[in-house]
Formats: C-alpha cells, structure tokens, sequence
C-alpha cells in the first residue's frame, strides 16, 4: 500500500529589504512611515540606552540598511562614522544593539610633481589627490607663497601623506604629514606636529616656526589676478590714471572671501565705488579691505569678532566692477602696503614642546628627503 507524501511545508516569506538615503529635514518616523515599518517600533529602539543617540543623529546623504517583514522590523544598520556602524536586529525579548568596527589601514606614501602650467594640473598628473594639493595650498604654503602671483614654471613640490584603505579598497587620503615647495629656487619646507598633550598642533618649519602667519597671502580660491598694486594703473572705467591700491582676484560670483586674519568687522556695508565692502580691523594698526561683495556672511556685522579664514562674504560685482571679483586691499595706520609683498612674522613653538618636536619632525622629514630619491607614490611604511 502506498504511503502517502507529506505535504509540503510552506516556506517562510522572506523580509523586505530597502536602502533608505537620508535627505534634509529627515526623521526616523518619516523614513520608517515610508518604508512601511511599524511605527510603534521606533519608541521600543529609543528606549534601547545603547541606541537612542546614534538613531537621532541622522545626517543628510546617510544610509540606512532596513528589513522588515510585514511592517516588523527585523534589521537596521547605519553606519556612524567612517569606522563604526550600527547594528540592531530582532531578538527573542525585543532587539539587541551591537556596534561593528571597521578600522582604516593607513599606509605613508610620497609623491613630488614638477610644474610646466599650473600646480593643480601638476599635481593631478603626478597622481596626488585634489584634497591634498588643497591642503598644501591653504593649510600649508598659502602665508609664505601666493599661489597666483609666485607660482612659476619650473616650480616643484614633494609631499608626504597617508592613503586610507578599508577591507583592501582605497577610500581616501588623510593627513599631510610633511611638504616641500621649491617656488623660484627658494625651498619652503614643513612638517606637521601635534603634542603627545593635544595641546600644540599644526604645521611647523623645521626649526619649529609655525606656518601659520597673521595674515593669508589670499583671503579666497581664485582663478587668476586681475590687476595688482599697482600706484600708476589706468583706471578700466574712467580711464585715467589713478593708483590701484590692493589686488583683484578673479573669481566666479558666489565663491566664498575669507577673512585674511583675526579681527574685529568695523564696517560691513555699502561703500561707493566699492560696492559692498566689508573692513577688518587687526592688531598693530593693520585693516583689511574687502570689496565688491554679491552678499555678506552671517559672521560679517559690525563689531563682530571673526577668525582667520572664517567666511566674511561672497565675490560679486557690486560698485565700481566690470565683472565678478575680490579687490582686497591691506592698510597699516591707514597706507596702503602691497599685500604680495607684506612680511609675515613668524609663531614659534612654546619652548617646552621643543624636544617633542624635534624627535618627531626629524623622523617625518628624513621619510620626506629619502622618499624624493624614490619612484613617486612609492610606499614607505604602514601605520
């Protein structure tokens, strides 16, 4: 007699699965409302003690990985930083919350480059990222070197920096660890350092003088000069000879003017031929001028104390302009100096990290010199 076939066991639906972006504005509830999650979910995580602060945190351009079946929530993983994700999934008495490590592996690479037409192309052709030209050119070298009035044919560079890799795949480029610029036969060199106390850190010269100076040689990132300090310039409006007493920086309307040193706003407004303007005023009898502004920055209100290289406006072509750009001009006591050729005193290092620095910088800055004997971009250590 024929036995009968049991009958078949019905397989279980699988979960829904959906990468959610983050957008503007967003909260946990709309996304989980658009989703089709369970609503009444959310309330049972906020109160997971290991889990609230990283579900509020939400970021626009984040991922968050949910599956859910029928509406109940199953998983959900968002990853906090570059490094850490977190993981939240169905348990047998609610959920259990864990935080997944996804360390960097950073390797010490050099590259040098040569410039034939401008330091931007020589650097992308040499392999070096645009993050860390950007770092050379306003983090490192932009007190000492103007990179639109100095920058010459035949001007070269050498950097050493780390390289970022996650699960064996390049994700980025970190810190720059130490630069050299040979801008018109003078070389320029520095190194970073940061206290084993957290309390110095920075870019120094080998000597331990910091390469940050009072004032940025250019208060923007901008395109070309347009006219230089010049006392016998022709007017391009009138015609006439009147003295030209700053420099104008080129640039595309809406790109942002930084303020070339601390100081305090002592007029933010409109001003003539300047149009919209906006004056710093420093230490030691030194103001800064900034004209033909398309809008001022939140930080840009008179009396208002604002940090070197903080946003004080917008380049425009308001006032006397025939087209968008920055005129900045430097006044010491009220005369004007050509702000190309104003000498930066130099910060030296407290003199009790001294010995800290010097063992460290030695270190950075042989890799650097025996790195520029190598094939560029060769390896040399891992950390």
């Amino acid at each position: 007699e024929a036995v009968p076939e049991p009958a078949p066991v019905a397989a279980e639906p699988a979960p829904d699965s959906l990468e959610v972006t983050v957008e503007r504005n967003d909260t946990l509830d709309g996304i989980f409302r658009r989703s089709g999650v369970d609503i009444a979910t959310l309330a049972e995580l906020r109160n997971l003690p290991d889990a609230r602060k990283a579900l509020d945190l939400l970021r626009p351009g984040d991922i968050i990985h949910l599956t859910h079946l029928n509406g109940a929530l199953e998983t959900l993983n968002r990853r906090i930083s570059q490094t850490l994700t977190l993981s939240i999934s169905r348990a047998e008495d609610g959920y259990a919350v864990s935080y997944i490590e996804n360390p960097l592996e950073v390797q010490v690479v050099q590259n040098r480059a040569k410039i034939d037409s401008s330091l931007f192309e020589a650097g992308l052709d040499a392999g070096i990222s645009q993050k860390v030209i950007m770092t050379m050119a306003n983090q490192i070298f932009s007190w000492d070197i103007d990179f639109a009035l100095d920058i010459r044919k035949g001007d070269e560079f050498s950097v050493l920096y780390e390289r970022q890799f996650q699960d064996g795949d390049y994700v980025g480029d970190g810190r720059v660890l130490a630069a050299e610029f040979i801008n018109k036969g003078k070389a320029y060199r520095a190194v970073w350092f940061e206290s084993e106390d957290g309390e110095v850190e920075g870019y120094f010269t080998p000597d331990g003088r910091s390469m940050r100076k009072a004032f940025l040689r250019a208060p923007l990132d901008f395109t070309r000069v347009s006219s230089s300090f010049n006392p016998r310039r022709r007017h391009p409006i009138s015609g006439k000879i009147r003295a030209h007493k700053g420099i104008d920086y080129a640039a595309a309307t809406g790109t942002p003017i930084k303020a070339a040193g601390d100081g305090r706003v002592k007029f933010a407004g409109r001003k003539g031929g300047y149009g919209k303007a906006v004056i710093l005023q420093h230490l030691n009898g030194v103001t800064t001028l900034y004209g033909h502004m398309s809008r001022f920055s939140k930080h840009a209100r008179n009396g208002q104390r604002v940090k070197q290289g903080q946003t004080i406006g917008y380049v425009g072509a308001t006032g006397a302009a025939t087209g968008p750009h920055l005129h900045y001009e430097y006044r010491v006591r009220g005369v004007h100096k050509n702000p190309a050729n104003i000498k930066m005193p130099n910060v030296k290092i407290p003199s009790q990290y001294l010995t800290e620095f010097r063992g460290k910088a030695e270190a950075t800055l042989v890799q650097l010199e025996l790195a520029g004997r190598e094939t560029p971009s060769e390896v040399l250590a891992s950390r």
